[in-house]
């Protein structure tokens, strides 16, 4: 039997969750975070949210972009230094639990999904996504008529023709 790990699609897509968790059960994929941790949430039918722990990040050293079905999550900080004008020496650090490094984390988002918000608070990032259904795409009700008046047409029409 063949055996196809699936997490790292899991991981980073928004919106095809009914696929996944049909892919999941049938496989028994586990999946693993990696930094920053985050979760993916479903808040409503069409809506979701994506929460990245960012402890340590300000709202200037995140970046949020979204192309192509992609939504990119981008956080920079800088070394710290002390402020101009100020003896200060940087504190010696005996312990780093936190991390302070850069990263990059891309989700590819399925078709129709859009952002529609983000927040930093108490050191989690939240983005919310809709996913939003064009009415062209959307399902339609098809009215049935009566069979009656459709024939009564046609033979009104042939026997005008005849």
């Amino acid at each position: 039997m063949r055996h196809f790990d699936l997490s790292p699609l899991y991981r980073s897509t928004v919106g095809f969750d009914r696929l996944f968790s049909l892919l999941d059960q049938a496989s028994g994929v586990d999946q693993s975070p990696t930094y920053p941790p985050y979760n993916i949430e479903r808040t409503g039918e069409n809506n979701y949210r994506i929460s990245l722990a960012v402890a340590g990040f300000t709202q200037d050293n995140l970046t949020i972009e979204t192309r192509d079905n992609a939504l990119t999550v981008r956080g920079d900080k800088q070394a710290q230094t002390p402020a101009e004008g100020t003896a200060e020496e940087p504190a010696e650090v005996l312990y780093q639990g936190i991390a302070s490094r850069a990263f990059e984390r891309r989700f590819q988002l399925a078709d129709h999904v859009h952002v529609t918000g983000a927040t930093l608070e108490n050191g989690l990032l939240h983005i919310d996504l809709v996913r939003e259904i064009p009415e062209a795409k959307k399902p339609r009700l098809v009215p049935i008529g009566a069979p009656s008046r459709r024939v009564e047409t046609i033979q009104a029409d042939t026997q005008q023709a005849a």
